[in-house]
């Protein structure tokens, strides 16, 4: 069995989203995914980390940490995106595609939509005033890598 974990922290700024795409992306590469799955994985961790920039904190918010961590325990991946911001006051609103808690920023509000579109479980906790953790889970398919025997 393979287990393997790691955590990040960093400022919550929209720069820091690709950082944290590409952390992850990283990290789960050793488990050899597909490209589809390393692209699912990829798009779920930009639109959680993006999801806490923007609404949790607001944009590029000095000293307001959003915080990452990833498990592999075989072929599955669970990755969480915590935050301590605003909150979010109705999570099954929230979950709703096209809904988005900032219109003024022309946002499209379907990042729990493609969130839970490319992960095999998506749960969200959330506490106004507290933050929100997002929770996901991504069964990968079985690694390709073969062994050679002389």
């Amino acid at each position: 069995m393979k287990r393997n974990r790691m955590e990040m922290e960093f400022t919550s700024c929209s720069e820091n989203e690709a950082f944290a795409r590409i952390a992850v992306a990283a990290f789960v590469a050793q488990l050899d995914p597909t490209l589809e799955e390393l692209t699912d994985i990829k798009t779920v961790v930009s639109e959680a980390v993006t999801n806490a920039v923007i609404h949790a904190y607001g944009e590029c918010s000095e000293g307001m940490m959003v915080r990452v961590s990833v498990e592999i325990e075989d072929t599955q991946v669970a990755i969480t995106v915590t935050d301590r911001g605003v909150g979010i006051v109705d999570v099954e609103q929230a979950r709703q595609p096209l809904y988005t808690s900032r219109p003024e920023w022309e946002r499209a509000g379907m990042g729990f939509s493609i969130m839970e579109h490319f992960m095999d479980q998506v749960r969200v906790r959330s506490t106004p005033g507290q933050g929100t953790v997002v929770h996901m889970i991504k069964k990968l398919q079985a690694s390709r890598n073969v062994a050679v025997v002389n």
